[in-house]
């Protein structure tokens, strides 16, 4: 794609200088896709498949339809953290195909899920459902069902005119049918890289009743080719993930908030946790609230615009670890390099990736500011920062002593790890912090104990998931509606959203898998190709405003022309493309400023003395709510 790119780019410049008019003619002020100053302006009438399997018309019916949306414009979700509401210049549509299996496909289809159909303990969650008091009926027996293997089989075995190679979402409901066996799926053989832990296979909290996302190259479970599938089966479990096993307590953690959840099939009766009606609506919702808004078609945590003169093409994940755990080597012993680099590599693709690590001292200062973070106590109390904020304003202090490849990459994404001994406590297993004033990216937090260790983490995979979090990547369990406008976690009546985490991403809390998802490799390209044309237009408008902006019409041209190539690509789906073709037009912009004597970096540097001078004028804020924790009711932690 790199070599392709380049060629279509230097083809277009080539046709387009040969096409110019008199050297002297000023270049136009207005072009077809290149928007000086202005704001990105992609769109994508994005096709949903939704399959139902073992669901029948009158079950669903319009009741479904009714509340999905019509269209999804992606934000900056930690920017509304602070009151801004940063659109990037995205606006999805979408075109429903809404089908139902032939009798004789969903025979073949469970028949399989038969075969597939393994005799297995029933859960603690199983369990526990049986003892409940309003439960409409016990589960009797358990079976383990492969989950790559079903997403597998749905996505090279769809029912006739169903694409998978589009966003399809199969609702699977075996239940009522006379060879249905009560089952869970599982995902094993991915064990955490630094402690062997296979979460899948040693806990009941990971088998699920959902799951897709898998990319073609996944180097356990690819698909051999690029397809987008999820399935999603209430006649599954029930799990703990979602907490459906309990149809007792409608408000799980005493908040005074119902807490809202989709109850296994058969409790869609009379008498049961759930009205029969229901059954469409709550199917809506998941296909809104989770399918489409966290996984399909998200909206990034952080600005994938990275905080850096120019968008940078190398990227140093520049590890620093403080070893205060006696006697280890934390920084030896629990980072796995490669794997951490390989997997961030598969996200951003077109960036040069490298790693180093370096140790530093666990002396009385980091030592004060660390604990500081847990007794709320600030390391810095003149600075009017939050305790919370210790570790970013110490590191940010000591800044300096990191930066070792100064020159020789664009950006060093900063990493800070903590080694502890026993007993000590940790704030969280990690995080993406931010700079308490706008919600921009900083540095990376990572934690380990031996506490941390025995629960199944080492570094690595704290590691990649944090910096999916720096580089924009939000949880499959959290996110934005954007025709609401309401940015929303799994609590309250949105409980059921956590179904999101069964994919196969890396940013899940599931942590059976260590890889990106192809949702995830979707939307970070199609972020990507907004922030270049953002880049590309932003620019623009300093080379019209340069004193030889005559100068520079022959690249503005070829920019104006890859932007149409990326925003037809993006309209077609083919998001490598519009990312490529977009950096590409980039490119002939900063080549353009050059010619016509503005600064390239020009309009970067504008926008970070605006952040600069925010951040001694503006109110300090500790918004922290994208906390990776391991809190003993996180679902993480469940055994």
């Amino acid at each position: 794609m790199r070599r392709r790119a380049a060629l279509v780019v230097a083809l277009i410049t080539a046709m387009v200088g040969a096409s110019a008019g008199a050297a002297g003619a000023a270049p136009r002020s207005s072009y077809a896709y290149l928007h000086p100053g202005g704001q990105p302006r992609l769109t994508e009438k994005v096709p949903v498949n939704v399959v139902f399997l073992g669901y029948e018309p009158d079950q669903v019916g319009a009741a479904y339809l009714s509340g999905l949306p019509k269209k999804y414009e992606p934000v900056v979700r930690y920017r509304l953290v602070y009151g801004q509401t940063e659109k990037l210049g995205i606006t999805y549509t979408y075109d429903y195909k809404v089908s139902y299996g032939s009798p004789s496909y969903e025979n073949k289809f469970f028949q399989q899920l038969g075969k597939l159909a393994k005799p297995a303990p029933l859960t603690e969650y199983q369990t526990a459902y049986n003892e409940q008091a309003n439960n409409v009926k016990d589960i009797t027996a358990n079976h383990a069902i492969d989950a790559p293997s079903v997403e597998k089989w749905l996505a090279y075995n769809p029912p006739a005119g169903v694409d998978t190679r589009r966003n399809t979402v199969f609702f699977i409901n075996w239940y009522g049918r006379s060879d249905f066996k009560f089952h869970v799926y599982t995902k094993t053989g991915e064990p955490d890289p630094d402690t062997g832990y296979d979460f899948g296979k040693e806990r009941d909290s990971r088998k699920v009743i959902a799951w897709g996302g898998t990319t073609a190259d996944d180097e356990e479970t690819g698909l051999g080719s690029t397809r987008r599938v999820w399935f999603h089966d209430l006649s599954a479990g029930p799990e703990s993930w979602t907490s459906n096993y309990d149809v007792d307590n409608p408000d799980l953690d005493g908040d005074g908030v119902v807490d809202y959840r989709m109850p296994p099939t058969w409790e869609y009766a009379a008498g049961g946790f759930r009205a029969p009606g229901a059954l469409a609506g709550d199917l809506s919702l998941i296909t809104r609230y989770v399918a489409l808004n966290l996984l399909m078609t998200s909206s990034p945590l952080y600005p994938v615009e990275l905080p850096t003169a120019e968008p940078p093409k190398s990227l140093n994940v520049d590890s620093n670890t403080y070893e205060g755990w006696p006697g280890v080597d934390a920084s030896e012993r629990y980072i796995t390099p490669e794997l951490l680099i390989d997997e961030l590599a598969e996200l951003r693709w077109r960036n040069r990736l490298d790693f180093d690590n370096q140790d530093l001292p666990y002396d009385a200062k980091a030592e004060e500011c660390y604990l500081g973070v847990l007794t709320d106590t600030s390391c810095y109390p003149d600075s009017g920062y939050p305790a919370f904020a210790n570790l970013y304003l110490y590191n940010w202090a000591n800044l300096e002593r990191t930066k070792d490849d100064a020159g020789r990459v664009d950006y060093e994404i900063p990493l800070f790890n903590y080694a502890v001994g026993e007993g000590v406590d940790v704030p969280a297993l990690g995080f993406a912090d931010d700079n308490y004033v706008d919600g921009t990216q900083t540095g990376v937090f990572s934690f380990i104990s031996p506490e941390i260790v025995a629960a199944g983490y080492g570094l690595t995979t704290t590691q990649i998931h944090e910096v999916g979090h720096h580089v924009g990547m939000s949880h499959p369990h959290d996110g934005y509606d954007s025709e609401t406008g309401v940015d929303y976690g799994p609590e309250g009546g949105f409980l059921f959203v956590n179904a999101g985490d069964e994919s196969n991403s890396m940013m899940s809390y599931l942590d059976v898998n260590w890889d990106f998802s192809q949702f995830d490799r979707d939307n970070s390209d199609r972020f990507l190709t907004a922030a270049y044309h953002e880049a590309a237009n932003r620019l623009a408008a300093d080379v019209l405003a340069a004193p030889r902006a005559a100068k520079a019409k022959v690249q503005l041209r070829a920019a104006d022309v890859l932007l149409g190539l990326s925003t037809k690509a993006f309209a077609r789906h083919d998001y490598r493309a519009a990312y490529a073709f977009a950096e590409g037009a980039y490119n002939q912009v900063v080549a353009a400023a050059k010619r016509a004597g503005a600064d390239p970096a020009g309009a970067a540097k504008a926008l970070a003395a605006e952040a600069d001078a925010a951040r001694r004028t503006v109110e300090v804020h500790d918004p922290h709510e994208f906390i990776d924790t391991l809190a003993p009711d996180s679902p993480r932690s469940q055994p």
